[in-house]
């Protein structure tokens, strides 16, 4: 992967851009993340079809913007991602975080977002992860997201069902991540704007069932059974809500799907695109 870089309301966003044919896929990662994450994507599917993934400001390596932390203020940047990049019309796939950033994206602009691929999407119910509903509290929050070597094995343990998925390189990358300057601060912001101590906030997920319910594009979601993150069920409960969806549901998958179990993530990612570039759109 090489990376690129392009200038969106002022901040240096990092990106790859695969190149390939058909229509163009903009991959968003969950909170806390960068675009390492799809790196299986990337590397099995690049060839044929045109894959972009970026890093979400305070992420990986783009710049840190003021204010852009939920995923209504993610989905409204991603738009102008893709102003900046040319791309008129995208199949978006979002895993968690990203998940809630590409329900928006198609809330806002419907005629730019031609499917979705929803992986372990968040805020689609109340229930979440202890950990970070904890994180909301006040110091609490700042002790959890110290730095170190607990924050790293504590993201592995959160991402994955079976942590030996996490390869020397990856924990590398997980390493950069959770040490890079202002990221604790950022992933702060993004859990105290969205969640509390009960879990999401109502107006988070009731906003992503009206969504669901109006999508007039084609979904699927694909969902971890062994996901400690956020309840397969959810993804479940969104299919039933969705006119135009499918789910799939891997079992010894935790919650990053496309790397966990990559080789059937792809496959249905690539059955998916082919669809839609098919006119199913």
């Amino acid at each position: 992967m090489i990376d690129k870089w392009v200038t969106v309301r002022g901040l240096e966003i990092r990106y790859v851009d695969t190149g390939g044919e058909g229509i163009p896929i903009l991959l968003c990662s969950g909170i806390g993340g960068s675009l390492e994450l799809w790196s299986r994507q990337l590397e099995a599917l690049g060839d044929g079809l045109r894959l972009i993934a970026w890093d979400y400001p305070g992420h990986g390596l783009s710049n840190t913007g003021d204010g852009i932390h939920d995923p209504d203020t993610l989905a409204a940047f991603a738009l102008d991602l893709m102003d900046a990049l040319g791309l008129q019309r995208v199949v978006v796939v979002g895993n968690s975080l990203g998940g809630a950033i590409a329900l928006r994206m198609a809330g806002l602009a419907p005629d730019r977002v031609a499917g979705m691929v929803l992986a372990s999407p968040a805020m689609t119910g109340p229930e979440v992860f202890l950990p970070f509903r904890l994180m909301t509290l006040p110091l609490l929050g700042e002790v959890m997201t110290r730095p170190g070597k607990l924050a790293v094995e504590q993201q592995i343990a959160a991402l994955f069902h079976d942590p030996a998925v996490a390869t020397d390189e990856l924990r590398r990358v997980i390493w950069r991540n959770v040490h890079r300057d202002g990221a604790s601060r950022a992933l702060l912001a993004t859990l105290r704007k969205t969640l509390r101590v009960g879990g999401v906030r109502k107006s988070y997920w009731l906003r992503s069932r009206d969504l669901l319910r109006s999508s007039t594009c084609p979904i699927l979601f694909i969902h971890g059974k062994q996901d400690v993150v956020l309840p397969f069920q959810q993804s479940v409960d969104g299919w039933s809500l969705a006119s135009r969806s499918k789910v799939k549901l891997l079992e010894g998958c935790g919650h990053t799907p496309q790397i966990e179990c990559g080789e059937a993530f792809n496959e249905a990612l690539a059955a998916f695109v082919s669809d839609v570039g098919g006119g199913l759109a």
